[in-house]
């Protein structure tokens, strides 16, 4: 009996990020997987930490990327071999879902996702996307990477094919037809940083071809192969994985080196055995494979027919195309209807052995993002998550937690360490924990507010506008004064994750363009001081119990007692103050004790 069932193949050639790649499978793989990695005529630094689960072979000298996967392939005993490029980022259980859906004439790849690796960042925070190395843009000063590795919610690119160069080509169109309409569907072509199938199909079909070259048309070698064989081609909706492009070129550049007499050498391989029926293995002609998905981007009615009378003839074979990758965009791709991000990078902690299924509200999904600066007390601090904690298990929402230190709380947990305490940091912390989470509908959750279990009962109406819960009182440690009065805040917000993220990202870009001020403010749409460019509504809703804002030496607001504090004396609805109790809670004095 094999040790596992699927094997995945990464080969590697100077790459900054294969750790990365390795740590994020290893934290999201949940059946028998393993890792075998060939260094291809290098060795990282630092050296990769061992794992039982990680083989790595090292080559002296490169043999190219094809060579590398099938040398990878030959020490493989699973039944699926899955290749992939080493920097890529995985959904939680990406091997268990593909395997489960997985049939033996079948190749198949998750869905694809940019993935945003890392930035350039300056000692005065400015910050570019990843690219080539080199001094600020804004201020000329020397900049460091700072890894990020966070996948982006869009595009999510479900359909490729090739056109008659042939050359490959995001296919949108296609998954806008019915047939490209279902959790798993069809598609023509491959991109190729990606992709699996049993182990005895990759062999029988020859799938990683050196005839081909180091590397190109990789994508199109795959799936014509596996179409023309027989069988079928598929991408799975419900998981993904996220690639990183080099889009920019100069010293962030493809590791392998590729000159466009590489490229071309690839095509004509595809060429002479693809157009000229001369693949032994071919039970179906490539004019059936155009056919099926007619029309298809980059042919012509004149090509097909020659295509079918056998009579296709190439022109300007050789290419002068630029030879950074495709970057797949936004508007080009048909949306997935999901929006599960991957973990962040090596410092994301490891989530509970046992997760948490969300919480269904009519198909709608309830989750929690739960920010810190990483510097509240203790006696503060565990009492609040443990309280999230209970009201998580019990209601079955899960927690995205993002923290300036190492804290392992939540479902998933993201960590900032070259972050510090401020308004930029807590605008990019919701970023990017709202990046992060699932969920349908999303409560924020402060590291000092003791939230009650009836605040998560409630359900936003409208996705289009944010909800303020004002049941909440303001108690301060010092005394157990406690303070009641009508008001929204960051802490109560309540709405749908899309739009909530779509402002969020504009106001975290705002903040780094113009730094931030209280003309902002903290609550979304609770003013109208500044023209957003996507506007949102802003409304309340009381809980049945009410929240407690825990106030403290270390608050990074203030809190004002007293009436005469206020401008704007209309403001202050339902004023109260109580030093004895508090309604739901019981005394101020035992709620003082948890915190002491």
């Amino acid at each position: 009996m094999a040790e596992y069932d699927l094997s995945i193949l990464i080969p590697a050639r100077n790459e900054m990020f294969l750790a990365n790649t390795i740590d994020d499978i290893l934290r999201n793989i949940e059946g028998k997987t393993e890792i075998i990695a060939v260094l291809d005529g290098y060795k990282p630094e630092p050296p990769l930490l061992p794992d039982p689960r990680v083989l790595l072979i090292y080559n002296p000298e490169s043999k190219g990327q094809r060579a590398a996967t099938n040398q990878a392939a030959r020490l493989s005993k699973a039944k699926y071999v899955m290749k992939v490029d080493a920097h890529c980022a995985f959904d939680k259980g990406f091997d268990v879902k593909m395997m489960e859906a997985m049939q033996d004439d079948w190749t198949m790849a998750p869905t694809m996702k940019n993935l945003h690796a890392f930035d350039w960042v300056c000692p005065d925070g400015h910050r570019r996307y990843q690219g080539p190395s080199g001094p600020c843009s804004e201020c000329g000063k020397e900049t460091t990477r700072d890894v990020v590795w966070i996948a982006k919610r869009s595009p999510n690119s479900i359909s490729y094919c090739f056109d008659s160069s042939p050359h490959f080509q995001y296919f949108g169109e296609y998954s806008k037809r019915p047939e490209g309409q279902g959790d798993i569907t069809e598609s023509m072509s491959l991109q190729g940083s990606c992709f699996m199938l049993t182990r005895e199909k990759y062999w029988e079909l020859g799938i990683c071809d050196e005839n081909f070259g180091s590397w190109g048309s990789q994508g199109i070698e795959v799936a014509a192969k596996t179409w023309l064989s027989g069988g079928r081609v598929m991408i799975h909706h419900n998981t993904w994985y996220a690639h990183m492009f080099r889009t920019q070129g100069g010293d962030f550049s493809f590791p392998y080196p590729i000159s466009g007499k590489d490229q071309e050498k690839a095509k004509r391989a595809a060429r002479d055995l693809f157009f000229n029926d001369k693949w032994p293995l071919q039970k179906r002609p490539l004019s059936w494979l155009v056919e099926k998905f007619w029309p298809v981007k980059g042919w012509t009615d004149e090509d097909l027919a020659k295509l079918k009378n056998n009579t296709f003839a190439f022109h300007d074979t050789q290419t002068n195309k630029k030879l950074e990758e495709v970057e797949p965009q936004a508007v080009e791709q048909e949306s997935v209807e999901q929006s599960v991000i991957a973990p962040v990078n090596e410092q994301n902690q490891t989530p509970p052995v046992t997760p948490i299924v969300e919480q269904k509200t009519n198909t709608l999904t309830k989750g929690i993002i739960y920010y810190s600066d990483s510097q509240l007390p203790d006696k503060i601090a565990v009492p609040v998550r443990n309280q999230l904690s209970k009201i998580s298990q019990e209601k079955h929402i899960p927690i995205v937690s993002a923290t300036l230190k190492k804290l392992d709380f939540g479902d998933k947990s993201i960590r900032f360490p070259s972050l510090k305490r401020g308004y930029p940091a807590m605008f990019k912390q919701i970023m990017a924990a709202l990046e992060h989470s699932t969920s349908d509908i999303i409560f924020f959750c402060e590291h000092d507010v003791l939230y009650h279990p009836s605040h998560f009962d409630f359900t936003p109406e409208d996705r289009n506008t944010f909800y303020y819960n004002q049941n909440v009182w303001y108690l301060r440690l010092s005394d157990g004064e406690a303070l009641h009065y009508d008001v929204n805040q960051l802490s109560g917000l309540c709405g749908y994750r899309d739009e909530l993220l779509t402002h969020f990202t504009e106001r975290y870009e705002k903040v780094l363009a113009e730094g931030f001020s209280r003309k902002m403010g903290f609550e979304p749409m609770t003013h109208k001081r500044i023209a957003w460019k996507h506007m949102f509504k802003a409304s309340s809703w009381k809980s049945e119990r009410p929240n407690i804002d825990i106030r403290h030496d270390g608050n990074l607001t203030s809190t004002r007692w007293y009436k005469s504090q206020f401008r704007n004396q209309k403001l202050l609805k339902n004023w109260k103050k109580n030093k004895l109790k508090i309604y739901g809670w019981g005394r101020t004095y035992d709620l003082l004790q948890k915190f002491r």
